[in-house]
């Protein structure tokens, strides 16, 4: 489904009911806006790993404004400001009064600036593997100085310089990325694990020019920390003890910064923690909603 809105067309795509027997009556689920990460990914990653969700709320995927199958626009349109305005925008279109925000890597920023601009309209945030600010940077580069292959270091640096020239660069970066991305991730895959990768890199639609225009520029001088004792909304923190891009430490500054805010460290993950502890991620998420949120 599309929605034209800000002068582009933003596609999103629903999964689960909103509204469900209960009894004599229809019961209202909680819908929430699944934000994706990149800057230039998409929403097919998280299916069907967030299916299990919808058990007690409504997910609405959203791909932002150049990526997956959003149409594709100038690249300096590709900020923060509009995604944050795009996902205003879609709740006002879809008639929604409060949403609540998952918001993986870069979509917990996004996540986290809708929260303090839009706090009326926030029925909780939960938060994968995010940073609350441009220091994000620095400690990922360390990682990859200590850690990473020469391979390795050559494309992290076309990421940090912003200097992606095609989607198959793109591609190459997560290929040789994989092992730091998950802690599950297998080099040796069998046929069937290399075909099941295959289709996922090929049903996704990645815009590397989404990320040059982040990691080249406004994600530089990306800082919430000052505002973040704002957040009023019920929160959950998720951070992964071995996490190379949005480090664990990052994870637990934005718990301690954000009031009554719940925080849980996955021990057995890297920034891909429904890949790498998935019964374990849905079983936190389902067990907040339906303490802080239903």
């Amino acid at each position: 489904m599309y929605a034209q809105i800000n002068g582009t067309r933003i596609f999103f795509d629903v999964e689960g009911m909103g509204w469900v027997p209960d009894g004599p009556v229809l019961r209202q689920k909680p819908t929430c806006f699944v934000l994706h990460g990149g800057p230039g990914g998409d929403h097919t990653g998280y299916k069907p790993g967030l299916t299990p969700l919808t058990e007690e709320m409504q997910l609405v995927y959203i791909d932002n404004r150049g990526s997956g199958h959003s149409d594709k626009g100038p690249q300096e349109s590709y900020s923060l400001e509009n995604n944050l305005e795009d996902i205003e925008a879609l709740r006002r279109h879809l008639g929604l009064e409060k949403i609540v925000l998952h918001g993986h890597s870069y979509g917990g920023m996004v996540a986290q600036a809708y929260a303090l601009r839009y706090p009326e309209h926030v029925a909780g945030l939960l938060l994968l593997t995010t940073s609350p600010s441009y220091e994000f940077l620095d400690k990922a580069k360390k990682v990859v100085e200590e850690k990473g292959t020469p391979e390795m270091k050559a494309i992290a640096q076309v990421l940090w310089d912003g200097a992606f020239s095609s989607k198959e660069q793109l591609s190459t970066f997560y290929e040789l990325m994989a092992p730091l991305y998950s802690v599950t991730h297998n080099a040796e895959p069998s046929d069937e694990e290399r075909k099941a990768g295959m289709d996922a890199r090929e049903r996704s639609n990645r815009c590397y020019e989404a990320l040059n225009e982040g990691f080249g520029g406004f994600l530089k001088s990306f800082d919430l920390r000052e505002q973040l004792p704002s957040i009023s909304a019920p929160t959950l923190v998720m951070g992964a003890r071995h996490d190379w891009i949005t480090p664990v430490e990052d994870s637990e500054e934005i718990a301690s910064l954000i009031p009554e805010c719940e925080l849980v460290i996955f021990e057995n993950s890297s920034h891909s923690v429904i890949k790498d502890e998935h019964a374990h991620y849905v079983s936190t998420v389902l067990d907040f909603v339906k303490r802080r949120i239903v």
